[in-house]
């Protein structure tokens, strides 16, 4: 199995590329700052996550990298909560974009909880 195999992985691919395409028409004076912020953390998420299958024969780097991730995510949404407050996005964008990112933080809770479905030995 591939990382780009794992749930985790396509489900914060797909959203950091929803966020690219979002960010796209942030103010000009936002480049610089909170569309550069929100696109490095979002990319983050499905980074640390291949980083993380990568390193899973050892599971203290299988662990640190998905907690890793999972702050990355948890960044995520409060650079989306500065988006919708500053009026960049609407309310429709910003719940359809936080569901998928608890989704995304749900499942890798669930790999850290599980570690050896992914072929972590304990």
């Amino acid at each position: 199995m591939k990382f780009q195999d794992l749930l985790a992985y396509q489900k914060s691919f797909s959203l950091a590329m929803k966020i690219f395409e979002i960010t796209k028409f942030f103010p000009k004076e936002e480049t610089y700052s909170l569309t550069d912020q929100i696109r490095r953390s979002s990319r983050s998420v499905p980074a640390n996550i291949a980083e993380a299958y990568r390193k899973r024969v050892y599971p203290r780097h299988f662990h640190s990298k998905l907690t890793d991730s999972d702050a990355e995510n948890s960044e995520t949404q409060v650079w989306l909560e500065f988006s919708l407050k500053c009026l960049y996005i609407n309310e429709t964008v910003f719940n359809e974009l936080i569901n998928e990112s608890n989704e995304v933080g749900k499942i890798i809770n669930y790999m850290i909880l599980n570690p050896q479905k992914f072929g972590v030995t304990i």
